[in-house]
């Protein structure tokens, strides 16, 4: 069993930044792809950007240019860089952890990020 604890939302000015982490704790297995997910009020959620534990990314088009993920193998944790903020970014971030086993698949508890314009 993997826990998920998110960190470092809140409330940002639109051109603001925020980072948010993630740590991944319990039965982790080395070989994983962590990343995050958003849903916004309304909506459906939807990918944003993941890292692979051999550091293959991927960005949703929506988010690149300004957000950056990057992961501590060693401590299990991803990070979310979150630049250039738009009030379109407002959403419940979701933190995911994806192994071979996609059965195993966990998603964190959900961290708001409220960017004002």
């Amino acid at each position: 069993q993997v826990q998920l604890v998110e960190s470092g939302g809140g409330l940002a000015q639109a051109g603001g930044s925020l980072r948010l982490s993630c740590a991944a704790s319990g039965s982790v297995v080395s070989i994983n792809t962590m990343g995050w997910y958003r849903q916004a009020p309304g909506k459906q959620r939807e990918f944003v950007a993941d890292i692979t534990s051999g550091g293959s990314i991927s960005y949703a088009d929506s988010v690149k240019g300004r957000f950056a993920i990057s992961r501590d193998n060693a401590k299990n944790t991803v990070f979310l860089q979150m630049n250039s903020l738009l009030p379109e970014d407002t959403a419940a971030y979701y933190c995911n952890f994806l192994p071979l086993r996609r059965y195993l698949e966990v998603w964190g508890q959900g961290i708001l990020v409220t960017v004002s314009s």
